[in-house]
Parts: C-alpha cells; sequence; structure tokens
C-alpha cells in the first residue's frame, strides 16, 4: 500500500502527459441558414430604421388584408428593396414583409429559416413560388421563392391566408 502511496504522483504526472483523446470540435451555432456546401452569405434579418412608405404595399392594403388599424409604417435599410413593417394602434408590428432579390441559394436558404421545410406546411402560392407556411409565437409565417427571389411575411393573425395574400400582392406589385 506504502508503495501504490509513493507512485501516485508519478502516476498522476504521468497520466497528465498522456495525449488527450480527440474531441470533435463543434463548429459555432451559424446565423446563416444557407447550406454548409453555399459561399453565399445570408443577408442579417431586417430591422425597421426610418419611417416611410412600403413601396410596394398600401397601408389600405394591410389594414384590408391583416383585419387591423395600420397606424405607422417603417422600412429596413434594405437596398433596393426594403422590407417593411406595418404597426398597430397600440404601437407593436402587426405585419412585416421581407423581400429579397439575389441568388437562389440565399433566396431559398431565407424561406427555410422563416419557414423550415421539415417543420411547416408546404406552400405554393402565387403559381411557380414554393415555401412554406407554419403557426409562430405571435402569429403566422408565410414565405415563399423562386429563381433568386424570397418574399417572407409575418402578421400577429393566426390565419395564414392573411399572410399568403400579402405575400401575393407584394409579388404581384414587384413583378417578380
Amino acid at each position: 500500500m506504502r508503495r501504490i502511496l509513493q507512485l501516485a504522483p508519478a502516476l498522476v504526472l504521468l497520466a497528465g502527459c498522456a495525449p488527450a483523446a480527440p474531441v470533435a470540435e463543434t463548429p459555432p451555432p451559424s446565423s446563416s441558414a444557407a447550406p454548409a456546401s453555399s459561399s453565399a452569405v445570408m443577408p442579417p434579418d431586417p430591422r425597421p430604421t426610418r419611417a416611410g412608405q412600403c413601396p410596394y404595399l398600401s397601408k389600405q392594403e394591410v389594414q384590408d388584408t391583416n383585419g387591423q388599424h395600420v397606424t405607422a409604417v417603417k422600412l429596413s435599410a434594405d437596398q433596393p428593396t426594403p422590407a417593411c413593417f406595418f404597426y398597430r394602434p397600440d404601437g407593436s408590428v402587426q405585419l412585416s414583409v421581407r423581400v429579397y432579390t439575389g441568388t437562389s441559394a440565399i433566396a431559398k436558404a431565407l424561406v427555410d429559416k422563416a419557414a423550415p421545410v421539415d417543420t411547416s406546411n408546404p406552400a405554393d402560392q402565387p403559381a411557380g413560388w414554393k415555401g412554406g407556411y407554419q403557426p409562430s409565437a405571435d402569429g403566422v409565417v408565410y414565405a415563399v421563392a423562386k429563381a433568386g427571389s424570397a418574399v417572407v411575411v409575418t402578421s400577429n393573425q393566426k390565419q395564414s391566408i392573411k399572410a399568403r395574400t400579402v405575400a401575393e400582392k407584394a409579388i404581384a406589385a414587384l413583378k417578380l
């Protein structure tokens, strides 16, 4: 027993010198929903930065479609097509519309980020557009892409038809 106690410090020292078992490095979480094989970089989520008129949807269209009074509209700094944020009388966002034009890979990744293919219901309107819709914590999201364009609509309403109708109106106005 005494011999073991004398060898214990040496064993601890040797154990510290032994090569560690290889540890698989986990890559840091990415804010990008783009596939790993893609070198494309996802644009950041839009934020409202200034008051203004949405260039592809009027306050009246959103009021009529979403069923709530719009008291303010704010736009993101994104160019050439800003995201539009429509506000309720209580100051909260009732509906937002994000439009992306660029690469097909990023358009699809934006849609998959908003309404993941694995968890959302399939969306295919307007004709030729593909994506998904699903409930969110605050309402619903409807996201579709076609070629290098994507449209993502979030609404505080639970009915997906409202978000889908807004997406169709934005796509028609932008002639995407």
